[in-house]
């Protein structure tokens, strides 16, 4: 704040009681009191510029807001919003599904809330890069709408805790390809199923971001699952804005940190280059992106990613094309979730004017729309289902036959 400006401000605060306290503060302080305010208020909030609750000047002086709070209580409230939080805070238990094929012994990692009474089970796929737990807010906030809901979220191979090892002891191969990444996702929906002691599968809604729509759009098509694939879900992805974007993949990792101090850095990274604008979500899903190397070439800096994104590059091409005409292809009710209506391509654009889908649009949102908005992307996913869900309808009984029953038992009517 200027002289010019405090003299001001003091001006015009002399007429009030000696009480209130006058401004004086650098614009960084004035920045991070702001910021330690919208943490405070809720994680669901827009950091830009043009957002309203992210200027000093439209922020309303009250005691509830501690917005005179001193350095020390803001610097415990910023380093509060980098803390690690458990994947216990969200889902009920992990699985550890192990499969071996010809070469590979494979035990597959998830996250699981098991659904209640006939509740349906949302399949959550992530994108490239993240996790399982890229899916934790919006799981809580899935169940706090439709509490018999259950969510199933894994860590696709190279990802998060799923491990992948030869018989022979080597290293195992990558193989990103599209067709392996989709019998991965069956196997963890037939290994939950053993683990799990279902009878049967309970209807399920298959939800996948970036990669994991193209991989969900792939099962869906496919027909493994039969008539218990209610619907699916994709999320920021399309088939011609995902090809156009892979032109500039190699720019975007140039610029990205390789490695942390630690994973409250890498946290903070992520929040403040708004990759993930939700603090809530960046605190649960950050961490498992990382790993702490026992012997790191730079000791400062010893949290390296888990998955070495540019190791994908030679199937990019491969998880996208034909996405378009895949998703509206598969049998079952569609949604396509996005951040943007400029990501639409035109067979897509043509399919929606048709009413052959839904779309849902959250303008506010980063790529990471169920990170930076899970309460709405939430909100979106249930009414999805509702939308869709088969229970079989309980009419009520026609006036006619409640008279004659009443008849019956008063005697009115012989048998």
């Amino acid at each position: 704040m200027s002289d010019l400006q405090k003299a001001f401000v003091k001006a015009k605060l002399a007429k009030y009681p000696p009480d209130i306290p006058i401004f004086d503060e650098t614009e960084e302080d004035a920045t991070h009191r702001n910021g330690a305010i919208l943490e405070e208020e809720g994680d669901e909030f827009d950091s830009s510029s043009t957002s309203s609750a992210s200027s000093a000047g439209t922020v309303v002086p009250s005691p509830s807001r501690n917005l005179f709070a001193k350095p020390n209580s803001m610097l415990r409230q910023r380093t509060n919003s980098t803390e690690s939080l458990t994947w216990r805070d969200f889902f009920s238990r992990e699985l550890f599904i192990e499969r071996d094929t010809d070469d590979l012994h494979i035990v597959y990692h998830a996250y699981i809330t098991p659904p209640t009474d006939s509740g349906p089970l949302f399949v959550m796929h992530h994108g490239a890069g993240s996790s399982g737990l890229s899916f934790a807010a919006c799981a809580s906030e899935i169940r706090k709408i439709l509490p018999e809901a259950g969510i199933l979220s894994l860590d696709a191979r190279h990802h998060g805790s799923t491990t992948l090892e030869t018989k022979d002891g080597n290293p195992a191969q990558l193989d990103y390809r599209l067709e392996t990444l989709s019998q991965d996702l069956l196997a963890v929906i037939r290994g939950t199923q053993t683990q799990m002691v279902w009878e049967t599968l309970p209807d399920l809604v298959l939800v996948g971001h970036s990669l994991g729509g193209a991989v969900i759009t792939d099962v869906a098509r496919g027909g493994e699952l039969g008539a218990r694939v209610l619907a699916y879900a994709v999320l920021d992805v399309v088939e011609g804005s995902a090809m156009d974007a892979l032109q500039s993949m190699d720019t975007y990792l140039s610029t990205r940190p390789t490695s942390f101090p630690s994973l409250s850095s890498a946290i903070e990274w992520h929040f403040r280059s708004r990759t993930i604008r939700n603090t809530t979500s960046a605190r649960v899903s950050v961490p498992s992106l990382l790993r702490e190397e026992e012997t790191p070439s730079d000791t400062s800096r010893p949290w390296v990613w888990r998955t070495n994104l540019a190791d994908t590059k030679p199937f990019w091409e491969d998880w996208f094309k034909g996405l378009s005409k895949k998703f509206l292809e598969a049998k079952g009710g569609k949604l396509l979730l996005l951040a943007g209506t400029d990501r639409l391509d035109k067979e897509l654009m043509i399919a929606q004017m048709q009413g052959k889908y839904s779309l849902q649009v959250l303008p506010l949102a980063g790529h990471f729309l169920q990170e930076d908005q899970p309460a709405k992307t939430a909100r979106f996913l249930v009414d999805f289902f509702k939308r869709n869900d088969r229970t079989p309808l309980v009419l009520p009984p026609k006036v006619g036959d409640i008279m004659a029953s009443r008849a019956m038992e008063k005697g009115v009517v012989k048998k």
